[in-house]
């Protein structure tokens, strides 16, 4: 079976689009990853002194992700991109979910991401 492991801001993203990104991935039959350190993350931009949208936007992704079941993973890392391109590089299997214009560059295998402001695609 296919994983993906979800970044930061593809949650967020997805949340912000209105996205049903995890019911879409389950459907497409990968199942989902997501590092502690990503979660860490998203708790802290909800209790940062971001603007509120963000902080709204990191609260209900905390809530979507409480509600749902996926993998937790630990990267061991501080560094979320470096861990996610090394856990990428060990797992054959995985496909990284992201945004991020220099982590797609440093990841050579299959990406999942947004297109069009609405559909999750692999490319």
């Amino acid at each position: 079976m296919k994983k993906a492991i979800l970044d930061t801001n593809f949650i967020l993203t997805c949340v912000k689009q209105k996205i049903d990104f995890l019911d879409e991935i389950k459907f497409m039959g990968i199942m989902i990853l997501i590092p502690e350190e990503v979660l860490n993350e998203i708790k802290k931009i909800m209790n940062s002194g971001k603007k509120l949208h963000f902080r709204e936007n990191a609260r209900l992704a905390l809530k979507i992700l409480n509600k749902n079941r996926f993998k937790k993973i630990k990267l061991d890392t501080t560094d979320v991109d470096k861990g996610l391109v090394i856990f990428a590089k060990k797992n054959k299997d995985v496909i990284v979910a992201t945004l991020d214009k220099k982590l797609k560059e440093k990841i050579k295998k299959p990406k999942l991401v947004i297109r069009g402001k609405k559909k999750l695609e692999v490319i």
